[in-house]
Protein backbone atom coordinates (compact mmCIF):
# COMPACT_ATOMS: atom_id res chain seq x y z
CA UNK A 1 0.00 0.00 0.00
CA UNK A 2 1.41 3.34 -1.05
CA UNK A 3 0.95 6.46 1.10
CA UNK A 4 0.29 9.84 -0.47
CA UNK A 5 -0.11 13.27 1.06
CA UNK A 6 -3.34 15.24 1.00
CA UNK A 7 -3.43 18.97 1.64
CA UNK A 8 -6.58 19.73 3.62
CA UNK A 9 -8.08 23.16 4.10
CA UNK A 10 -10.29 23.51 7.12
CA UNK A 11 -13.33 25.47 8.19
CA UNK A 12 -13.92 26.72 11.70
CA UNK A 13 -17.17 27.08 13.62
CA UNK A 14 -17.73 26.57 17.30
CA UNK A 15 -14.00 26.26 17.90
CA UNK A 16 -13.61 22.99 15.94
CA UNK A 17 -11.75 22.40 12.69
CA UNK A 18 -13.60 20.35 10.07
CA UNK A 19 -11.88 18.69 7.13
CA UNK A 20 -13.04 19.73 3.65
CA UNK A 21 -11.45 17.04 1.50
CA UNK A 22 -13.53 14.29 -0.16
CA UNK A 23 -10.58 11.86 -0.20
CA UNK A 24 -9.31 11.49 3.35
CA UNK A 25 -8.85 8.35 5.44
CA UNK A 26 -11.16 7.30 8.26
CA UNK A 27 -8.08 6.59 10.33
CA UNK A 28 -4.61 8.11 10.30
CA UNK A 29 -1.29 7.46 11.98
CA UNK A 30 -0.09 11.06 11.77
CA UNK A 31 -1.19 14.51 10.71
CA UNK A 32 0.31 17.95 10.52
CA UNK A 33 -1.69 21.17 10.84
CA UNK A 34 -0.53 24.76 10.63
CA UNK A 35 -2.00 28.08 11.70
CA UNK A 36 -0.94 31.71 11.53
CA UNK A 37 -2.87 34.54 13.18
CA UNK A 38 -2.23 38.27 13.22
CA UNK A 39 -4.36 40.73 15.20
CA UNK A 40 -4.14 44.49 14.87
CA UNK A 41 -5.83 46.62 17.54
CA UNK A 42 -6.40 50.28 18.29
CA UNK A 43 -8.04 52.31 21.05
CA UNK A 44 -8.52 56.03 21.42
CA UNK A 45 -8.62 58.45 24.32
CA UNK A 46 -10.98 58.03 27.26
CA UNK A 47 -11.82 59.58 30.61
CA UNK A 48 -8.89 59.13 33.02
CA UNK A 49 -8.52 61.72 35.81
CA UNK A 50 -5.48 59.82 37.13
CA UNK A 51 -3.16 57.07 35.90
CA UNK A 52 -1.16 54.55 37.90
CA UNK A 53 1.84 52.29 37.21
CA UNK A 54 -0.32 49.51 35.70
CA UNK A 55 -3.06 51.58 34.06
CA UNK A 56 -4.21 51.54 30.47
CA UNK A 57 -2.81 54.71 28.92
CA UNK A 58 -5.43 57.31 27.98
CA UNK A 59 -3.96 58.15 24.59
CA UNK A 60 -4.31 56.38 21.27
CA UNK A 61 -2.44 53.10 20.99
CA UNK A 62 -2.03 50.92 17.90
CA UNK A 63 -0.59 47.46 18.49
CA UNK A 64 -0.38 44.08 16.80
CA UNK A 65 0.33 40.44 17.58
CA UNK A 66 1.43 37.44 15.54
CA UNK A 67 1.43 33.72 16.27
CA UNK A 68 2.31 30.82 14.01
CA UNK A 69 2.06 27.18 15.09
CA UNK A 70 2.78 23.70 13.76
CA UNK A 71 0.60 20.93 15.21
CA UNK A 72 2.21 17.50 14.79
CA UNK A 73 0.45 14.36 16.03
CA UNK A 74 1.69 10.77 15.55
CA UNK A 75 0.34 7.39 16.63
CA UNK A 76 3.19 5.51 18.31
CA UNK A 77 1.08 2.48 19.23
CA UNK A 78 -2.57 1.45 19.04
CA UNK A 79 -3.72 3.73 21.87
CA UNK A 80 -0.64 5.94 22.29
CA UNK A 81 -0.25 9.36 20.64
CA UNK A 82 2.63 11.81 20.60
CA UNK A 83 2.00 15.58 20.20
CA UNK A 84 4.63 18.19 19.38
CA UNK A 85 3.70 21.85 18.69
CA UNK A 86 6.50 24.36 18.03
CA UNK A 87 5.24 27.94 18.04
CA UNK A 88 6.46 31.46 17.32
CA UNK A 89 4.73 34.41 18.96
CA UNK A 90 5.37 38.11 19.26
CA UNK A 91 3.68 41.45 19.42
CA UNK A 92 2.98 44.33 21.71
CA UNK A 93 -0.13 44.73 23.84
CA UNK A 94 -1.79 47.95 24.94
CA UNK A 95 0.24 49.61 27.73
CA UNK A 96 2.42 46.55 28.16
CA UNK A 97 -0.68 44.31 28.46
CA UNK A 98 -1.71 46.27 31.58
CA UNK A 99 -4.75 48.23 32.72
CA UNK A 100 -7.68 45.92 31.91
CA UNK A 101 -9.06 43.19 34.16
CA UNK A 102 -10.38 41.52 31.01
CA UNK A 103 -7.59 42.13 28.44
CA UNK A 104 -8.52 42.54 24.82
CA UNK A 105 -6.28 40.13 22.88
CA UNK A 106 -6.17 36.45 23.82
CA UNK A 107 -3.37 35.85 21.34
CA UNK A 108 -1.06 38.05 23.42
CA UNK A 109 -0.96 36.48 26.91
CA UNK A 110 0.98 38.76 29.23
CA UNK A 111 3.96 39.12 26.87
CA UNK A 112 4.88 42.70 26.00
CA UNK A 113 7.83 41.97 23.70
CA UNK A 114 7.38 42.88 20.04
CA UNK A 115 10.07 40.51 18.72
CA UNK A 116 8.66 37.11 17.65
CA UNK A 117 10.33 34.28 19.55
CA UNK A 118 10.19 30.50 19.02
CA UNK A 119 9.35 28.08 21.82
CA UNK A 120 7.70 24.71 22.43
CA UNK A 121 3.99 25.15 23.07
CA UNK A 122 3.11 21.46 23.54
CA UNK A 123 5.10 18.26 23.97
CA UNK A 124 3.13 15.39 25.47
CA UNK A 125 2.03 11.75 25.29
CA UNK A 126 -1.57 10.54 25.52
CA UNK A 127 -2.61 6.94 26.21
CA UNK A 128 -6.13 5.45 26.19
CA UNK A 129 -7.15 2.51 28.38
CA UNK A 130 -10.31 1.17 26.72
CA UNK A 131 -13.22 -0.66 28.34
CA UNK A 132 -15.73 -2.65 26.30
CA UNK A 133 -16.08 -3.09 22.54
CA UNK A 134 -18.02 0.09 21.75
CA UNK A 135 -16.12 2.72 19.75
CA UNK A 136 -16.64 6.36 18.78
CA UNK A 137 -15.17 7.97 15.67
CA UNK A 138 -12.92 11.01 16.07
CA UNK A 139 -12.31 13.39 13.16
CA UNK A 140 -8.90 14.71 12.18
CA UNK A 141 -7.99 17.96 13.89
CA UNK A 142 -4.99 19.79 15.26
CA UNK A 143 -3.50 17.54 17.98
CA UNK A 144 -6.11 14.89 17.17
CA UNK A 145 -5.84 11.87 14.86
CA UNK A 146 -8.79 10.58 12.87
CA UNK A 147 -9.87 7.12 13.94
CA UNK A 148 -11.88 5.09 16.41
CA UNK A 149 -11.38 5.46 20.15
CA UNK A 150 -13.00 3.37 22.90
CA UNK A 151 -16.35 4.91 23.86
CA UNK A 152 -15.57 4.18 27.51
CA UNK A 153 -11.95 5.02 28.21
CA UNK A 154 -9.53 6.22 30.83
CA UNK A 155 -6.95 8.55 29.31
CA UNK A 156 -3.66 9.80 30.76
CA UNK A 157 -1.83 12.74 29.21
CA UNK A 158 1.59 13.86 30.45
CA UNK A 159 4.00 16.55 29.31
CA UNK A 160 3.82 20.22 28.33
CA UNK A 161 0.47 21.72 27.36
CA UNK A 162 -2.08 24.34 28.31
CA UNK A 163 -4.70 23.27 30.84
CA UNK A 164 -7.25 25.03 28.65
CA UNK A 165 -6.58 22.33 26.02
CA UNK A 166 -8.54 19.94 28.25
CA UNK A 167 -10.67 22.05 30.64
CA UNK A 168 -13.33 24.77 30.32
CA UNK A 169 -13.98 23.99 26.66
CA UNK A 170 -16.94 25.62 24.90
CA UNK A 171 -18.11 25.23 21.31
CA UNK A 172 -18.82 28.96 20.92
CA UNK A 173 -15.98 30.60 22.82
CA UNK A 174 -12.65 28.89 23.40
CA UNK A 175 -10.30 29.98 20.61
CA UNK A 176 -9.13 33.61 20.25
CA UNK A 177 -7.87 32.75 16.76
CA UNK A 178 -11.37 32.25 15.41
CA UNK A 179 -13.87 33.29 18.12
CA UNK A 180 -14.04 35.90 20.92
CA UNK A 181 -10.71 37.49 21.80
CA UNK A 182 -11.04 38.90 25.33
CA UNK A 183 -9.42 36.77 28.03
CA UNK A 184 -12.43 36.37 30.32
CA UNK A 185 -14.66 35.35 27.40
CA UNK A 186 -12.38 32.83 25.71
CA UNK A 187 -11.86 31.12 29.13
CA UNK A 188 -13.32 31.52 32.61
CA UNK A 189 -11.60 34.68 33.87
CA UNK A 190 -12.00 33.68 37.53
CA UNK A 191 -9.97 30.50 36.96
CA UNK A 192 -6.35 31.35 37.74
CA UNK A 193 -5.05 28.37 35.80
CA UNK A 194 -1.35 27.40 36.22
CA UNK A 195 0.74 28.70 33.31
CA UNK A 196 3.88 30.55 32.35
CA UNK A 197 3.74 33.90 30.54
CA UNK A 198 2.89 32.08 27.29
CA UNK A 199 -0.03 30.20 28.83
CA UNK A 200 1.57 26.73 29.05
CA UNK A 201 2.68 24.44 31.88
CA UNK A 202 4.03 20.95 32.64
CA UNK A 203 1.85 18.31 34.26
CA UNK A 204 -0.56 15.47 33.68
CA UNK A 205 -4.26 15.09 32.97
CA UNK A 206 -6.53 12.14 33.76
CA UNK A 207 -9.90 11.72 32.03
CA UNK A 208 -12.67 9.11 32.37
CA UNK A 209 -14.91 9.37 29.32
CA UNK A 210 -18.29 7.69 28.68
CA UNK A 211 -21.05 8.30 26.13
CA UNK A 212 -22.63 11.22 28.00
CA UNK A 213 -20.24 12.00 30.84
CA UNK A 214 -16.60 12.95 31.31
CA UNK A 215 -14.60 13.49 34.51
CA UNK A 216 -11.18 15.14 34.45
CA UNK A 217 -8.40 15.76 36.93
CA UNK A 218 -5.05 17.50 36.39
CA UNK A 219 -2.08 18.65 38.41
CA UNK A 220 0.37 21.10 36.90
CA UNK A 221 3.37 23.25 37.74
CA UNK A 222 2.88 26.83 38.90
CA UNK A 223 5.19 29.73 37.95
CA UNK A 224 7.70 30.67 40.64
CA UNK A 225 6.50 34.30 40.64
CA UNK A 226 3.28 35.95 39.48
CA UNK A 227 3.26 36.16 35.68
CA UNK A 228 6.58 34.32 35.66
CA UNK A 229 8.30 32.52 32.82
CA UNK A 230 9.96 29.88 35.04
CA UNK A 231 8.26 27.19 37.08
CA UNK A 232 8.36 26.51 40.81
CA UNK A 233 10.21 23.25 41.43
CA UNK A 234 8.72 22.75 44.92
CA UNK A 235 6.05 20.44 43.47
CA UNK A 236 5.20 18.93 46.86
CA UNK A 237 4.40 22.43 48.17
CA UNK A 238 3.37 24.59 45.21
CA UNK A 239 1.15 22.96 42.60
CA UNK A 240 -2.10 23.64 40.78
CA UNK A 241 -4.90 21.06 40.70
CA UNK A 242 -8.18 21.19 38.82
CA UNK A 243 -11.26 18.96 38.58
CA UNK A 244 -14.06 19.06 36.02
CA UNK A 245 -17.26 17.12 35.45
CA UNK A 246 -18.96 17.33 32.06
CA UNK A 247 -22.50 16.24 31.06
CA UNK A 248 -23.53 16.10 27.39
CA UNK A 249 -27.24 16.02 26.48
CA UNK A 250 -29.80 16.96 23.84
CA UNK A 251 -32.81 19.25 24.07
CA UNK A 252 -35.22 18.90 21.16
CA UNK A 253 -32.48 17.23 19.08
CA UNK A 254 -30.10 20.11 19.79
CA UNK A 255 -26.83 19.32 21.57
CA UNK A 256 -25.86 20.92 24.84
CA UNK A 257 -23.11 20.53 27.42
CA UNK A 258 -22.70 21.71 30.99
CA UNK A 259 -19.39 21.63 32.86
CA UNK A 260 -18.55 22.21 36.52
CA UNK A 261 -14.94 23.13 37.34
CA UNK A 262 -13.19 23.30 40.72
CA UNK A 263 -9.58 24.31 41.27
CA UNK A 264 -7.06 24.53 44.11
CA UNK A 265 -3.75 26.34 43.60
CA UNK A 266 -0.81 26.34 46.00
CA UNK A 267 1.74 29.02 45.10
CA UNK A 268 4.54 31.15 46.54
CA UNK A 269 2.25 34.15 46.94
CA UNK A 270 0.71 36.51 49.48
CA UNK A 271 -2.68 37.57 50.78
CA UNK A 272 -4.21 41.00 50.32
CA UNK A 273 -5.14 41.25 54.01
CA UNK A 274 -1.52 40.62 55.08
CA UNK A 275 -0.29 43.22 52.59
CA UNK A 276 -2.76 45.82 53.89
CA UNK A 277 -1.81 45.08 57.50
CA UNK A 278 1.91 45.41 56.79
CA UNK A 279 1.34 48.66 54.93
CA UNK A 280 -0.55 50.12 57.88
CA UNK A 281 2.18 49.04 60.30
CA UNK A 282 5.00 50.51 58.21
CA UNK A 283 3.16 53.50 56.76
CA UNK A 284 3.81 52.32 53.20
CA UNK A 285 1.74 51.35 50.19
CA UNK A 286 0.59 47.73 50.52
CA UNK A 287 2.62 45.27 48.46
CA UNK A 288 1.38 41.70 48.20
CA UNK A 289 4.82 40.53 47.03
CA UNK A 290 6.23 41.53 50.44
CA UNK A 291 4.10 38.99 52.32
CA UNK A 292 4.59 35.87 50.19
CA UNK A 293 4.55 32.37 51.70
CA UNK A 294 5.12 28.99 50.12
CA UNK A 295 2.02 26.86 49.74
CA UNK A 296 -0.49 29.74 49.84
CA UNK A 297 -3.90 28.37 48.84
CA UNK A 298 -6.21 29.92 46.24
CA UNK A 299 -9.40 28.10 45.23
CA UNK A 300 -12.40 28.68 43.03
CA UNK A 301 -15.16 27.20 40.92
CA UNK A 302 -16.79 27.73 37.55
CA UNK A 303 -19.88 26.74 35.57
CA UNK A 304 -19.79 26.50 31.78
CA UNK A 305 -22.88 25.96 29.57
CA UNK A 306 -23.20 25.69 25.80
CA UNK A 307 -26.49 25.07 24.02
CA UNK A 308 -27.31 24.71 20.35
CA UNK A 309 -30.61 26.41 19.47
CA UNK A 310 -30.69 25.68 15.73
CA UNK A 311 -28.22 23.99 13.43
CA UNK A 312 -26.66 27.41 12.79
CA UNK A 313 -26.98 29.17 16.15
CA UNK A 314 -26.25 28.65 19.81
CA UNK A 315 -25.49 30.42 23.06
CA UNK A 316 -23.10 30.08 25.98
CA UNK A 317 -22.93 31.09 29.66
CA UNK A 318 -19.99 31.07 32.04
CA UNK A 319 -20.01 31.83 35.77
CA UNK A 320 -16.87 31.99 37.90
CA UNK A 321 -15.85 32.63 41.50
CA UNK A 322 -12.66 32.39 43.53
CA UNK A 323 -11.86 33.20 47.16
CA UNK A 324 -10.46 36.64 46.28
CA UNK A 325 -8.19 36.65 49.31
CA UNK A 326 -4.87 35.67 47.79
CA UNK A 327 -2.63 37.07 45.09
CA UNK A 328 -3.65 36.62 41.46
CA UNK A 329 -0.84 34.64 39.92
CA UNK A 330 -1.10 33.41 36.35
CA UNK A 331 -4.19 34.50 34.39
CA UNK A 332 -6.34 37.51 35.34
CA UNK A 333 -7.18 39.75 38.31
CA UNK A 334 -10.84 38.65 38.31
CA UNK A 335 -12.52 37.11 41.37
CA UNK A 336 -16.15 37.09 40.16
CA UNK A 337 -17.38 36.47 36.61
CA UNK A 338 -20.63 36.31 34.65
CA UNK A 339 -20.38 36.01 30.88
CA UNK A 340 -22.80 35.05 28.12
CA UNK A 341 -23.20 35.34 24.39
CA UNK A 342 -24.74 34.16 21.12
CA UNK A 343 -23.05 32.80 17.99
CA UNK A 344 -24.70 32.48 14.55
CA UNK A 345 -23.43 30.96 11.31
CA UNK A 346 -24.07 32.86 8.08
CA UNK A 347 -26.18 30.21 6.37
CA UNK A 348 -29.29 32.43 6.13
CA UNK A 349 -27.38 35.11 4.21
CA UNK A 350 -25.67 32.46 2.05
CA UNK A 351 -22.32 32.70 3.86
CA UNK A 352 -22.38 29.33 5.64
CA UNK A 353 -18.75 29.56 6.73
CA UNK A 354 -19.07 33.04 8.26
CA UNK A 355 -19.87 33.61 11.93
CA UNK A 356 -21.45 36.58 13.71
CA UNK A 357 -21.34 36.64 17.51
CA UNK A 358 -21.83 38.94 20.47
CA UNK A 359 -21.14 38.63 24.20
CA UNK A 360 -21.37 40.56 27.47
CA UNK A 361 -19.09 40.00 30.46
CA UNK A 362 -19.30 41.42 33.98
CA UNK A 363 -16.31 40.83 36.25
CA UNK A 364 -15.57 41.88 39.82
CA UNK A 365 -13.28 41.39 42.81
CA UNK A 366 -13.63 40.66 46.52
CA UNK A 367 -13.90 43.36 49.19
CA UNK A 368 -10.36 42.92 50.53
CA UNK A 369 -9.00 42.88 46.99
CA UNK A 370 -10.75 46.21 46.30
CA UNK A 371 -9.33 47.75 49.50
CA UNK A 372 -5.83 46.66 48.50
CA UNK A 373 -6.13 48.38 45.11
CA UNK A 374 -7.79 51.46 46.62
CA UNK A 375 -4.78 51.93 48.92
CA UNK A 376 -2.44 51.98 45.94
CA UNK A 377 -1.47 48.31 45.78
CA UNK A 378 -0.43 46.80 42.45
CA UNK A 379 -1.90 43.51 41.33
CA UNK A 380 -1.70 41.18 38.39
CA UNK A 381 -1.60 43.58 35.39
CA UNK A 382 -3.73 46.27 37.08
CA UNK A 383 -3.13 49.14 39.50
CA UNK A 384 -4.29 52.73 39.05
CA UNK A 385 -2.84 54.00 42.34
CA UNK A 386 -6.35 54.36 43.75
CA UNK A 387 -9.78 52.84 43.11
CA UNK A 388 -13.43 53.87 42.93
CA UNK A 389 -14.66 50.29 42.81
CA UNK A 390 -17.35 48.99 40.50
CA UNK A 391 -17.49 45.88 38.30
CA UNK A 392 -15.81 46.00 34.91
CA UNK A 393 -18.18 45.49 31.95
CA UNK A 394 -17.07 44.39 28.49
CA UNK A 395 -19.27 44.02 25.44
CA UNK A 396 -17.58 42.24 22.53
CA UNK A 397 -18.95 41.48 19.06
CA UNK A 398 -17.26 40.09 15.97
CA UNK A 399 -17.92 39.03 12.40
CA UNK A 400 -15.67 36.34 10.93
CA UNK A 401 -15.68 35.95 7.13
CA UNK A 402 -14.08 33.14 5.17
CA UNK A 403 -12.42 34.91 2.25
CA UNK A 404 -11.30 31.67 0.62
CA UNK A 405 -10.58 28.13 1.86
CA UNK A 406 -8.31 28.23 4.89
CA UNK A 407 -8.21 32.03 5.19
CA UNK A 408 -10.44 34.15 7.45
CA UNK A 409 -10.76 37.83 8.26
CA UNK A 410 -12.53 39.06 11.40
CA UNK A 411 -13.63 42.48 12.55
CA UNK A 412 -13.97 42.66 16.34
CA UNK A 413 -15.37 45.53 18.41
CA UNK A 414 -15.10 45.83 22.19
CA UNK A 415 -16.61 48.39 24.56
CA UNK A 416 -14.94 48.40 28.01
CA UNK A 417 -16.45 50.28 30.94
CA UNK A 418 -14.97 50.81 34.43
CA UNK A 419 -11.47 49.82 33.40
CA UNK A 420 -9.74 47.58 35.96
CA UNK A 421 -12.82 47.86 38.23
CA UNK A 422 -12.40 51.64 38.43
CA UNK A 423 -15.51 53.78 37.87
CA UNK A 424 -13.25 56.80 37.36
CA UNK A 425 -11.68 55.39 34.19
CA UNK A 426 -13.29 54.75 30.80
CA UNK A 427 -15.23 53.79 28.85
CA UNK A 428 -13.03 52.95 25.89
CA UNK A 429 -13.71 51.44 22.47
CA UNK A 430 -11.26 48.85 21.11
CA UNK A 431 -11.29 47.94 17.42
CA UNK A 432 -9.51 44.85 16.09
CA UNK A 433 -8.81 43.25 12.74
CA UNK A 434 -7.81 39.59 12.80
CA UNK A 435 -6.35 37.63 9.89
CA UNK A 436 -6.19 33.86 10.32
CA UNK A 437 -4.83 31.12 8.05
CA UNK A 438 -5.01 27.37 8.64
CA UNK A 439 -4.39 24.20 6.67
CA UNK A 440 -3.37 20.61 7.22
CA UNK A 441 -1.29 17.82 5.72
CA UNK A 442 -2.68 14.33 6.10
CA UNK A 443 -1.75 10.90 4.67
CA UNK A 444 -4.18 9.17 2.36
CA UNK A 445 -3.93 5.65 1.05
CA UNK A 446 -3.76 5.11 -2.70
CA UNK A 447 -6.55 3.03 -4.19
Amino acid sequence: MRVRITVVTVLSFGGRLMAQSPDVPASENWNLYYQATSIGQTHGTFNAPYTGPLSLQDYREDDASLTTTLFFDARLARNLQFVFDPEIAGGKGFSGVNGLANPSNGELPRVATATPKPYIARLYLTYDFGFGAEKEHVESDDNQLAGDRPMVRYTITAGRFSLTDFFDNNAYTHDPRSQFMTWAVMYNGAWDYPADTRGYTWGWVHELHTRNWSWRYASAAEPNVANGGRFDRRLLVDLGTVFEGERRYTLGKHAGTIRLLQYFNHTHSGSYADAIRLGEQTGTTPNVDAVKHYGTLKYGTGVNLEQEVTHDAGFFVRLGWNDGKTQDFAFTAIDRLASGGVSVKGTKWKRKDDVAATSFTASGISGVHAVYLAQGGLDFLIGDGRLNYTPEYVWESYYSARLFPGFFATFDLQHDNNLAFNHDRGPVWIESLRLHMEFGLRPRSAK
